[in-house]
């Protein structure tokens, strides 16, 4: 088979070689035999992949990259080869079926008995997987498969999906396909009431919001999409994580060739493509699912959500991730009239900026529910405002998240414990009495139809929740106020006091040089011990199993540390899909803890304290440092630098922090424990400055929605001060 020559960035040879971008810098300056750029600029040049891995295996750098890498960079250097990407996806399904040692057997074999056994096992899974062709692998594909049974094998074959996906959506130019969050997708599905036994997503992607729906105990999954990679991604991801559920997905527009016409599940869950114009309008003008009007050109929001109605039973509920502009367009005002008229729609939830991609918007989850034939009448409509929760929790930083991103989505930094529990708590109260839901003012309102069935029928939950802000009691918002700033105070001098504190010095004419040692290097010395999560479903197959419960007749669970929490700052926020086995790893005091994905702004490595022991690993790294030998806060104040998470970071939009090629300064213990008190300055300078940010954000927030909402007025004697930037003369 002919190679395809490939190219990779510095950046990428760092990865492959696991040093940082200076020495692959070095290397360029320093060795006249380093491969010239094949492609490129000046300023960001491409170097051809195969004679990099030759110059780094004449040197004796053999590859420091994850599985999930290597996998990724023999794609890159084989090309298409005689496999697609549907055979890879066949065969990621059948290994992750096999037990760790017959993976190592596979990628032992010789070539053409690695093809041969390939062959065999893709076969066996080709009726499972929508669109797939017979399968085809050859002798030049050997390598491929050995990486892909090696990252399968290690780390999981969610892992080798990801690869696969990302390698055909970039050969195919196509965009628009992004990946629901897991905390939204699990709101998403924490709506609908009860257990829901049949699911659709009609826009299925790669399959987050039917996982969430079987995490929540549904057992018949209904996937759609156009694209078939996605709808092919979509099946095998959910036949990995969901084996004991009935996985049905289809590769088609479900707009203009829906694939199941005929049915009727208890609840549809779907997060439409936004703003398409050509969704078929002329084609479908008289398709029976517009029950509530013809979807305008410009609304193919409104006839996916049309869409999702007709596929519900009666009294079954749907819940859409749409935009905001949705609920306002005038072009959309009729059908908006009729959903809300007939009941069909029950609650508007508003988001914060940054839940989801589009990033810069505030999306809005639609709640409907299709009338039952002489069903109770529906007087009003739940609109919630989660976008005060766009800020992190308080916890031990308390502080809010910058919106700006490193290679991935601020979703993971926003508190979603508490968008969730906004979100749910005003739902569940709603439903359970809707006549005499009394809301909260300024985040929950529930507007009666007739209300809303004005000329525009604007159905933003920001103006009808701020309606509601006249209930407050003056009196009340005014202590709360003054409660707030008496903290902001001192928040403010407690700053002070530690911005004041030097604990260092500079280094003289030139930067300190370190011998550094990788994590790998530490943990093989027996001075650090890594500890990984154990995958949710074995957490909760293994207890359950045995039958164990707590006091109150229910499985034992335990808070979960998330990735957002170490950048928020946070204690543990996460809750485990399930109740956890004796054997996952339980966060202790003085434990290093780095997440696991270098994405969004904000610390990347902490140190456990008494707040986080006894909790589970979510997306998070586990160092725990020999005490006679390593300093914990010097320890997690180097591994997370950011040129160390940058040089030990895989991925392209996302990036994974690969923990084995960390790198650790060796220093003694005196001095590391010197390095280490700095570093724990840092970390309280950083939890003042928070602290002090969130608590001027509440203040702020707090007295224009007073002095707006007429609770509080402006004191005389500010009318003699000179303004602002303007001194009195």
């Amino acid at each position: 088979m002919p190679q395809t020559s490939a190219q990779v960035t510095a950046a990428e040879i760092s990865r492959i070689a696991g040093v940082t971008r200076a020495t692959v810098s070095n290397w360029r300056r320093r060795h006249d035999d380093f491969p010239a750029p094949s492609g490129g600029t000046d300023s960001s040049p491409l170097y051809d992949l195969e004679s990099v891995r030759a110059w780094l295996a004449s040197r004796g750098h053999t590859s420091a990259a994850s599985p999930s890498e290597e996998l990724r960079t023999t794609l890159r250097l084989h090309g298409q080869g005689a496999s697609g990407t549907s055979d890879l996806l066949l065969l990621v399904l059948a290994a992750a079926a096999l037990p760790p040692e017959e993976l190592t057997a596979a990628t032992g074999l010789p070539d053409a008995d690695l093809v041969a056994r390939a062959q065999r096992e893709a076969t066996a899974a080709a009726d499972t997987v929508p669109a797939a062709d017979a399968v085809r692998f050859a002798a030049g594909d050997a390598a491929v498969l050995r990486a892909l049974y090696t990252c399968v094998r290690d780390e999981g074959g969610q892992a080798a999906l990801g690869v696969l996906a990302e390698r055909e959506l970039e050969d195919s130019a196509a965009s628009g396909a992004y990946t629901t969050p897991a905390p939204l997708a699990d709101l998403v599905a924490r709506l609908v009431p009860g257990s829901p036994a049949g699911v659709l997503d009609p826009a299925c992607g790669s399959g987050t919001l039917l996982a969430a729906a079987a995490r929540r105990g549904a057992r018949e999954l209904y996937g759609q999409d156009l694209l078939p990679v996605q709808a092919r991604r979509s099946a095998v991801s959910l036949m990995l994580t969901t084996p004991e559920a009935t996985v049905t997905v289809r590769a088609a527009d479900s707009l203009r060739a829906d694939a199941f016409p005929g049915l009727l599940v208890d609840a549809v869950l779907c997060s439409p493509p936004f703003g398409v114009r050509d969704w078929g309008h002329d084609e479908l003008v008289y398709d029976p699912r517009w029950a509530y009007g013809v979807p305008p050109r410009a609304e193919s929001e409104l006839a996916w959500v049309q869409h999702a109605l007709a596929h519900l039973t009666p009294g079954g509920h749907a819940a859409l991730l749409l935009p905001p502009a949705m609920a306002g367009r005038a072009s959309g005002r009729r059908i908006r009239a009729e959903l809300v008229r007939s009941g069909a729609l029950r609650a508007v939830i508003a988001l914060p900026t940054g839940a989801a991609v589009p990033l810069h918007v505030g999306l809005q989850i639609w709640v409907l529910q299709r009338p039952e034939p002489g069903g109770p009448e529906r007087k009003s409509v739940l609109f919630v405002d989660t976008a005060a929760e766009a800020q992190g929790p308080g916890g031990r930083e308390g502080t809010a998240v910058p919106a700006r991103t490193r290679g991935g989505s601020r979703s993971a930094t926003l508190d979603w414990e508490g968008i969730t529990a906004r979100a749910l708590g005003a739902w569940r109260a709603f439903t359970e009495s809707p006549d005499t839901f009394e809301g909260e003012p300024g985040v929950a309102h529930a507007a009666g139809v007739v209300d809303l069935l004005d000329d525009m029928v604007d159905l933003t939950p920001a103006r009808l929740v701020r309606a509601s802000r006249a209930e407050i009691d003056p009196a009340e918002l005014s202590a709360e106020v003054d409660a707030t700033r008496l903290n902001l105070v001192r928040a403010a001098k407690s700053l002070t006091r530690t911005a004041g504190h030097e604990a260092w010095s500079a280094a003289g004419a030139s930067p300190r040089e370190w011998r550094t040692a990788t994590a790998s290097d530490l943990m093989r010395g027996g001075a650090l011990t890594l500890l990984r999560p154990l995958p949710e479903t074995v957490r909760t197959r293994a207890q359950v199993a045995r039958g164990e419960t707590g006091e109150d007749g229910k499985p034992e669970t335990r808070p979960v540390l998330t990735n957002g929490d170490i950048a928020s700052g946070s204690g543990p926020t996460g809750t485990p899909a399930g109740p956890h086995d004796d054997t996952a790893p339980v966060i202790a005091v003085g434990d290093v803890l780095v997440r696991a994905v270098a994405s969004g702004d904000g610390p990347m490595a902490r140190v456990a304290g008494e707040e986080d022991a006894g909790a589970l690993l979510g997306n998070v790294h586990l160092f725990r440092p020999d005490p006679a030998r390593l300093d914990p806060w010097f320890l997690a104040g180097f591994l997370g630098s950011e040129e160390n998470i940058a040089g030990a970071s895989t991925g392209s939009t996302v990036l994974t922090v690969s923990p084995g090629r960390l790198r650790v300064p060796l220093l003694p213990l005196e001095e590391q424990r010197r390095y280490g008190e700095a570093f724990r300055h840092v970390h309280d300078l950083r939890a003042e400055a928070r602290r002090a940010t969130r608590l001027a954000e509440d203040t702020a927030r707090l007295l224009a929605g007073g002095l707006t909402g007429g609770q509080l007025l402006p004191s005389r004697e500010a009318t003699s001060r000179p303004p602002s930037g303007h001194p009195s003369r």
